[in-house]
């Protein structure tokens, strides 16, 4: 299985994600795909199999994903601070690969329903869909 984790800014939940995954599931191939090289190199560090960075490389690397994983904002244009571009979000919404997003309420994207919970929590319940796909 090939889990696509993707991140932006200093890439704190990507990292968490990728080093959740290969600690519970070590032969999960990981890819590390960033907006700006500080994600991309914090979720090498943090294990990830393979990392690039940048508009491109989203959309290859989603092309070829199994599953895709990364905080909601991913699959909408402009968010993160606008560091996720329309042809980014477009690329991981329209992938046929399966898509794990955390709900996260941030820069103006509220997800109702969804109150505080920890970044813990959240990868932890990534992690137990991510097994359940497997």
């Amino acid at each position: 299985m090939n889990v696509l984790v993707v991140d932006a800014q200093g890439g704190g939940i990507g990292r968490q994600l990728v080093a959740a995954i290969k600690k519970e599931l070590p032969g999960v191939e990981v890819i590390a795909t960033g907006t700006n090289s500080a994600a991309t190199s914090a979720m090498l560090k943090a294990g990830a199999d393979h990392a690039s960075t940048g508009e491109n490389a989203i959309r290859v690397c989603a092309d070829r994903a199994d599953v895709i994983i990364g905080p909601i904002g991913i699959v909408i244009a402009d968010s993160l601070y606008g560091e996720i571009t329309p042809a980014m979000a477009c690329a991981i919404g329209q992938s046929r690969a399966k898509r794990i997003l955390l709900p996260m309420n941030h820069c103006d994207n509220i997800i109702v329903g969804v109150g505080d919970i920890s970044t813990a929590s959240l990868v932890a319940e990534t992690l137990r869909q991510l097994k359940d796909m497997l």
